[in-house]
């Protein structure tokens, strides 16, 4: 039976990769408010005509409402029709890498292909394990019961096949890199395993998370320079942890009420109308520690610049928030894409800034010998 699921895996697998080429314009499960909560989708603009005569669209949810019928549960377990998830995952690791790149250069686009494949591999295996834990509580939320295992579209050993498939091929990806990343990127799995428990046992969930999430952070770095620089990883991992506690704060106030009649716990219902004052907190924070990665690797004005639009786009983003609207929530949840954006085109441009001082400094020098 194990073999039959392995079969499918790979058909599901190749077909996936089809409709990822082909995507059609179809309406994402994420828009039916019925019976299933609000959400936003990743509206994209109609972009010519696909297969078959209909509209071609870009958006993840449509990629994946024109999958095979039999794929599309497989792909909402793994979340790629809401890509936000493996954004946040993926872009601390950038951001490592970034930093571990030599003056004037731009980051390995190798080894950010490679973390790109296993984010989506990662995170897709990290939902795929939260469903499996909360599909009996994922029934009785609005916004999660039409998640594939709690609705029954996939069974409890289809899901743990898949998952197989999914960090087998995570492996893969991990095996590419140096010894010593990949005994780190082994220690992460037991976190990757833990934290959707977390909500059943403390309102501190969101730092389980951000301890899971940001693991690219180390990782990141220790696949260019084969170790972890303590100067410039750790406050870079603490800074994506108070990153991860601000946007999943704001995530969890969609499903406060709902999370407090089944007893589950949040940061959503810990910080409850204080919810701005610790999200101005984690931001400080997050601000101070990126500033001390930047003196600890010798960044430059491009940089500190980056972190000021970081800072102005939180500030806004707090300011503005209303956590009893949940459209709003999930509205300022996604724009945190572009603050980790943000912040790696800072790294980018601040590495090459470097190159320009270098050469200043050298020609300074040679002026005052010839002097």
């Amino acid at each position: 039976m194990l073999g039959v699921g392995g079969a499918g895996l790979a058909r599901a697998l190749r077909a996936g990769t089809q409709a990822w080429l082909w995507g059609a314009r179809g309406r994402p499960l994420a828009l039916v408010h019925a019976a299933r909560g609000p959400h936003a989708a990743d509206w994209q603009p109609s972009a010519g005509r696909g297969p078959r005569g209909r509209p071609l669209s870009l958006s993840a949810a449509a990629v994946v409402n024109s999958a095979p019928r039999p794929l599309q549960p497989y792909l909402r377990l793994m979340r790629l029709d809401k890509p936000i998830g493996t954004w946040l995952l993926y872009l601390p690791c950038t951001w490592s890498i970034g930093l571990a790149a030599d003056p004037g250069c731009l980051p390995d686009w190798y080894m950010l292909s490679l973390f790109g494949t296993g984010a989506v591999l990662m995170r897709g295996a990290g939902c795929t394990i939260n469903d499996m834990w909360d599909q009996d509580f994922d029934k009785k939320v609005t916004r999660t019961a039409s998640r594939p295992i709690a609705a029954g579209d996939i069974s409890t050993f289809q899901s743990f096949v898949f998952l197989g498939g999914q960090l087998t091929l995570a492996l893969g990806i991990l095996l590419c890199l140096n010894y010593y990343s990949i005994a780190l990127g082994a220690a992460s799995l037991l976190l990757v395993i833990t934290y959707p428990l977390m909500k059943r046992i403390t309102y501190w969930p969101q730092l389980a998370l951000g301890l899971t999430f940001n693991w690219g952070a180390l990782l990141g770095w220790s696949a260019i320079k084969g170790s972890c620089d303590p100067s410039v990883c750790l406050p870079l991992y603490f800074s994506g942890i108070m990153w991860t506690l601000i946007y999943d704060t704001i995530y969890a106030h969609q499903d406060k009420k709902d999370d407090a009649l089944i007893g589950l716990k949040s940061t959503a219902l810990r910080f409850r109308e204080d919810t701005g004052k610790w999200l101005a907190g984690f931001s400080v924070a997050m601000l101070g520690a990126l500033s001390l990665v930047g003196v600890s690797s010798g960044q430059t004005a491009p940089y500190y610049a980056a972190l000021a639009a970081v800072g102005a786009h939180l500030a806004h983003q707090i300011y503005t928030l209303d956590i009893h609207r949940p459209e709003d929530c999930w509205e300022k949840f996604t724009s945190n894409r572009t603050v980790g954006l943000i912040i790696f085109l800072g790294i980018v441009l601040g590495n090459l800034w470097k190159a320009k001082e270098t050469d200043e400094t050298k020609k300074n020098i040679e002026n005052r010998i010839e002097n």
